[in-house]
């Protein structure tokens, strides 16, 4: 059987110490339930191609970063931007049309996720210079940096000698163009949003309009931030109870996407380990977002007891007699549908504490199924590359739709079914 050293060696270099820190945590009962678990593994080097291919949502189920810095120059709205962010309004950033009103750097912690306003870091002089100074201690000492301009008069050369500062830092990062509203057409937004891109050497879709004071968009960042640093989801959701279905939704996509992938590695016990392994990963993922604390062992119940295993097995069979249908769409359709529909069931458990039935799971799982059947059937009967197919599950994953589902299943434009009290 598979020892807990090598499933370890056997995770991404980023998320190695953070496991073992875990697991020597973990009291001696619980050790033992989870090697319980790790006995039913079958032992084959393909496991640890598995977890691999799952290294996004390794990162999102252990990470533990949380220090997000919004920086930039003065006036752009930092300060504006950090007060939607934050959960806590007694400590709100100060906010002024005068430039510099934000002197000193503020952080705000809700759980356990910062984020740090700063000042303007363009200003000049001895003052500007400690300002800038500060600025880029702030930002040194995030895990993930808000790069924020305005879009009037967007990024000219003190700016962009700003931005290329920041980059230099090596954090990820995501560039935010603030007052996106005080640009009236929509045909001159995207020439904005366009020279803004090609100056910083970016494309469009990098760079994210906003309207801070209204909040337009903001859920955009938040997403961003999740996909570019997986790390960071958790801290994300515990922070921020409005978006934990949308990042829970974005978490259940790259898992099915990547369940699919699986799908079509011959292994043993075929159906066990994308439907089983995968989910164990993406459930104890979207229980760190719900701020649900909870074991291996646990999760391992949940999925046996949702019982899609069987079910991936039954729809297999039945779908293959449909003909016409070759084996490797059948194979990722089954193992991405029914790995999305535990994602939504998980959802629905840490958010509500209620339990999807089984008869609602199978009706979910062949409606997925079958829309991924048709679209992958497009891809011709030759088995396509690895990029290709992740390209197109991803995409067809992001539009799917299923009876009783949350509204359009878009990630930045649903909203959330889980939470009840509209004052979160």
């Amino acid at each position: 059987m598979p020892q807990i050293d090598d499933l370890i060696k056997a995770l991404p270099d980023s998320t190695q110490e953070t496991a073992r820190a875990l697991w020597d945590k973990l009291p001696q009962s619980e050790r033992d339930k989870t090697l319980s678990f790790f006995k039913q593994l079958p032992v084959d080097s393909r496991l640890f191609t598995v977890i691999n291919l799952l290294e996004k949502e390794v990162k999102t189920a252990l990470g533990k970063e949380n220090r997000i810095a919004i920086v930039g120059p003065a006036n752009v709205g930092k300060s504006t931007l950090f007060n939607q962010l934050i959960t806590d309004k007694n400590e709100r950033a100060a906010v002024s049309p005068v430039p510099g009103t934000t002197r000193q750097s503020q952080e705000s912690s809700a759980a356990l996720f910062s984020i740090i306003d700063t000042p303007g870091a363009d200003a000049v002089g001895n003052i500007g210079e400690e300002e800038k100074q500060r600025a880029l201690a702030s930002a040194t000492q995030a895990d993930f940096l808000i790069i924020l301009f305005a879009a009037q008069p967007g990024i000219e050369d003190a700016e962009l000698k700003l931005f290329h500062q920041f980059v230099a830092l090596g954090k990820p990062y995501l560039l935010v163009l603030n007052k996106i509203d005080l640009i009236k057409s929509e045909k001159e937004k995207q020439q904005v949003i366009q020279h803004i891109a090609s100056t910083c050497g970016l494309k469009p879709e990098e760079i994210i309009p906003i309207v801070a004071t209204s909040g337009k968009n903001v859920e955009k960042i938040i997403l961003a931030i999740a996909r570019a640093k997986p790390e960071i989801t958790a801290a994300l959701g515990s922070a921020l109870p409005k978006y934990r279905w949308q990042l829970a939704w974005q978490t259940t996509i790259s898992a099915a996407t990547a369940a699919g992938l699986i799908g079509l590695i011959p292994l043993p016990i075929v159906d066990f380990i994308p439907l089983i392994s995968t989910q164990i990963i993406m459930i104890t993922a979207i229980a760190r977002i719900y701020n649900y604390k909870i074991t291996f062992a646990r999760v391992f119940e949940l999925a046996v007891t949702f019982g899609l295993g069987f079910l991936g097995r039954t729809l297999f069979y039945e779908l293959s007699k449909l003909g016409g249908v070759p084996g490797w769409v059948l194979a990722a359709a089954i193992a991405a549908s029914t790995t999305m529909a535990m994602g939504y069931a998980a959802a629905m458990w840490f958010g509500r504490g209620e339990k999807v039935n089984r008869d609602t799971l199978k009706r979910i799982t062949s409606s997925i199924a079958s829309q991924l059947i048709k679209s992958m059937k497009e891809l011709g009967k030759r088995k396509p590359g690895r990029k290709k197919l992740k390209d197109r599950l991803a995409e067809e994953l992001e539009n799917i739709s299923f009876p009783g589902a949350p509204g359009q299943q878009k990630p930045s434009k649903i909203t959330d079914p889980i939470i009840d009290d509209p004052s979160i």
